[in-house]
């Protein structure tokens, strides 16, 4: 079975995004205006990719049926953390999920974002080109590419061999995939993620932390019977639901799509969920 861009769940991603690459638009950052140029991706960093905190490197793990390149962030020294995978939208690998690896190092964790893209070449630099690319990918191979990033990072001499992961709209899909197919997974949050098949919720053996946007129709329309199902096989979950805030409500560099307020409310909730669960 292929995962396309067409499903509605790429939609939901993709649409936001069109302006940034078809204008351009003056941003105000710091104190200096930048230029942002039609091919340029919008995008302001939060952590920054020479923290002197932190070390980041790039990384390749065996997937299904080849190596997968992933970036990796981690806080300086010899200590181990526990880990966190971080997926990214059906954009690839972008600026933006690398900043949010670097956040979640800052709070001591080993993070990882694998590239669903690896095998097609990685992630392109002009996020609108990766769309051909997604449509490209066997959905059931790389749900398990991302299962293997678990086992990968399991066994890490950089970890504690403690594994969450968290990811965002087609990565947030992803997360909820990882819970059912990775029973050593130790806690998933996904961000307005579809929801697994309700037969397949009992496998899943991490608790989850579940973030929802008020204004996001047709995600919310599975929560119900997932609600049903974790509450069946006796799962440990907990669902948030931000009102007024719209589908990719966290992605900073999306400024048609963020909601600061909402975005900060989850991003709390998922570190102290992290590490309560991890550490």
């Amino acid at each position: 079975m292929n995962s396309t861009p067409k499903s509605p769940e790429a939609r939901d991603c993709n649409k936001s995004g069109r302006r940034e690459f078809l204008l351009k638009t003056s941003v105000v950052a710091g104190g200096t205006i930048l230029l942002i140029t039609p091919s340029a991706n919008l995008f302001a960093e939060i952590s920054k990719s020479d923290d002197s905190r932190l070390q980041t490197l790039t990384v390749r793990f065996e997937g299904i049926k080849a190596p997968i390149t992933a970036y990796l962030a981690r806080p300086k020294g010899k200590k181990k953390h526990p880990a966190v995978i971080v997926i990214h939208e059906n954009r690839g690998l972008q600026p933006h999920i690398k900043d949010v690896a670097r956040r979640i190092a800052l709070e001591g964790f080993v993070a990882l974002a694998p590239d669903a893209l690896s095998h097609q070449g990685g992630t392109p630099e002009k996020p609108e080109e990766a769309g051909p690319l997604f449509q490209k990918l066997d959905y059931e191979e790389t749900k398990q590419d991302f299962v293997a990033a678990v086992k990968y990072l399991k066994s890490n001499p950089l970890t504690t061999g403690k594994v969450g992961c968290t990811g965002f709209c087609w990565g947030g899909a992803m997360t909820n995939q990882v819970a059912v197919n990775a029973p050593d997974l130790d806690a998933a949050v996904p961000y307005y993620g579809g929801q697994p098949k309700a037969e397949e919720v009992a496998k899943i053996k991490a608790p989850m932390l579940l973030h929802y946007a008020g204004n996001d129709e047709r995600i919310n329309k599975g929560i119900p019977d997932f609600e049903a199902a974790l509450k069946n096989a006796k799962i440990e979950y907990h669902l948030y639901m931000y009102e007024g805030a719209g589908h990719a409500f966290n992605n900073d560099s999306n400024p048609d799509r963020y909601n600061k307020e909402a975005a900060e409310l989850a991003w709390k909730r998922t570190i102290e969920f992290f590490k309560e669960k991890l550490k």
